[in-house]
C-alpha cells in the first residue's frame, strides 16, 4: 500500500488491429474495435486513464487491485485472438497463434 501511494501502480495495455483505436471523452474510454458502433467505457473514481497513440492504454492508480481489475475488464471486451493476434493484450504479452486452415 506505501508502494501505491508513493509510486502508483501502472497497466499498459495495446490494441492490436487494422482501425483499432481508443480515445478519451470526458471521464469515460471511447473504445472502436471493428464492432457496429464504439464502445464507451466509464473511468470510475481513482484510477488515471492516458491514450498514447492510439493504440497505447496506460492505467494509473493507488490501488493495484483496482488498476488490476480495470485493465482485465477492458482486455475482456476483445481478447487477443489466436489466429491473427487481433485484440487488446498486455504490453509484452506473448498470443500464441495457430495455423489456419491448409488447402488441399
Amino acid at each position: 500500500m506505501v508502494t501505491g501511494v508513493t509510486q502508483g501502480f501502472a497497466k499498459r495495455l495495446e490494441i492490436m488491429g487494422i482501425g483499432y483505436r481508443a480515445d478519451l471523452q470526458d471521464k469515460a474510454l471511447k473504445l472502436s474495435l471493428g464492432f457496429s458502433h464504439p464502445i464507451l467505457f466509464p473511468i470510475p473514481e481513482g484510477i488515471k486513464v492516458e491514450v498514447e497513440k492510439q493504440t497505447l492504454i496506460t492505467i494509473k492508480g493507488i490501488d493495484k487491485q483496482q488498476v488490476g481489475i480495470l485493465a482485465a475488464k477492458l482486455r475482456s471486451i476483445k481478447l487477443p485472438e489466436p489466429y491473427k493476434g487481433k485484440g487488446i493484450r498486455y504490453v509484452g504479452e506473448r498470443v500464441r497463434k495457430k495455423v489456419g486452415k491448409a488447402k488441399a
